[in-house]
């Protein structure tokens, strides 16, 4: 990939460096990055931007964009994309692995640890169920206004959870997807340009690798369902339906609990109680919510595969945002002036406040709240979050904790 030439009046390029560079800068932020998505964005600016100068905020800003209008992790995408830029495609991986591997390990563990003693009754266990229900329902309070704002998109998003609660699967969380895209191209009308239209500090060198890698995306896409029929293979179908979620995931790492619960649970993998009591446990560490996978995988019912399974569903969820990042990113030039993608885009936000908005009633509320001291603690937590800024990991630790004393 080119070296991006500064917008500065000096004129210096940014200069390339190794893989390895990366990896070390990347796994610092993937030891201390608590905090959730925006708190990343925020970690990504001071490192990459005002400490290393490895590029300017217009360039970076671009990249945040980018990221924003494709689906997956934004956080873990920003950081491949500013990887691959420094250190070509070597340098994209090492970013993901610095910045994904220290939570990844952490969930594998706390697997094994529920699959090492019987925690079934444990207060703790259900207190990280009660940090769940804060946890969605602070994302939920904090997407709304930005995504769902006006009369369209919050009918969208109304429409959306209506329509899953009515019939909850994971063809109907697609479907409400793409109709929210349909709307928003219909209804909200084509927005003006992105800040900054066109730029020439973004690199736009290897476009034929970049159409390659968007033709493997569509293409596993489409075939690895078709595959999963053919072979009766529980690693090839969970393959699969890590891929799809990973390649459907818009508005952050939450949106990831509904996907995933409506392939998992019913499919007898992981047991509802397990799959809240994960997702509890992945805000208590740093990095990307999206390991919570290496958990899921980790965590199956059999689970002979412990560490093979963590590792393969973890890479399947994030197989996308390779794809994705390093497909688009070549084009992103041109990608970002199109009204109409911005207009569907909308849309498609909209109608993910909708799908979070169902999963915060099922599973979250109905596997957590069950009587009012339930419903006191998960109060006590949002407050924590919502208005007290306390670290998600922190709050999870509180929620453990009363839960324990609320079962004696």
């Amino acid at each position: 990939m080119a070296v991006i030439d500064s917008p500065e009046p000096h004129g210096r390029p940014f200069p390339r460096g190794s893989a390895l560079e990366v990896l070390l800068i990347s796994l610092r932020l993937g030891l201390t990055s608590f905090g959730g998505p925006v708190a990343h964005l925020g970690y990504y600016r001071e490192e990459y931007v005002r400490r290393r100068r490895w590029l300017d905020d217009a360039a970076y800003a671009d990249l945040v964009a980018l990221c924003q209008f494709l689906p997956g992790p934004a956080s873990s995408q920003i950081g491949i994309a500013i990887g691959t830029m420094r250190a070509g495609w070597p340098g994209g991986l090492m970013a993901w692995i610095g910045f994904t591997l220290p939570s990844a390990i952490a969930m594998v563990l706390f697997a094994y640890g529920l699959a090492a003693f019987d925690v079934t009754d444990a207060g703790w266990l259900h207190g990280l169920k009660v940090a769940a229900v804060a946890v969605v329902a602070n994302a939920l309070w904090g997407m709304a206004p930005g995504l769902a704002a006006g009369r369209v998109r919050a009918a969208i998003a109304i429409g959306a959870a209506c329509v899953l609660l009515a019939a909850p699967s994971a063809l109907a969380q697609i479907a409400v997807i793409a109709a929210g895209g349909i709307a928003g191209w219909r209804l909200l009308g084509v927005p003006g340009g992105l800040e900054g239209v066109a730029r020439d500090d973004l690199p736009k060198s290897g476009r034929r690798a970049g159409a390659v890698m968007l033709a493997l995306f569509f293409a596993l896409l489409a075939l690895l369902p078709v595959a999963r029929s053919l072979v009766p293979s529980q690693a090839l179908a969970m393959f699969d339906v890590n891929y799809r979620v990973g390649s459907l995931v818009f508005g952050g790492g939450h949106v990831v609990l509904p996907l995933l619960q409506s392939e998992v649970v019913p499919n007898g993998w992981v047991t509802a109680d397990r799959f809240i009591a994960g997702y509890g446990a992945a805000q208590a560490v740093p990095g990307p919510l999206f390991t919570f996978a290496a958990f899921l995988g980790a965590a199956q019912i059999p689970s002979p595969n412990g560490w093979i399974g963590g590792a393969l569903a973890l890479t399947s969820i994030f197989a996308p945002s390779f794809l994705l990042v390093w497909g688009v990113l070549p084009f992103w030039d041109r990608i970002r002036t199109i009204g109409v993608f911005q207009a569907a885009l909308r849309g498609m936000g909209a109608a993910v406040v909708g799908i979070l908005l169902a999963a915060l009633y099922v599973p979250v509320w109905t596997s957590a709240i069950l009587g009012p001291r339930d419903f006191a603690l998960a109060v006590v937590c949002l407050g924590m979050l919502a208005v007290w800024r306390v670290p998600p990991w922190l709050v999870v630790v509180v929620a453990a904790a009363g839960g324990a004393v609320l079962a004696l």
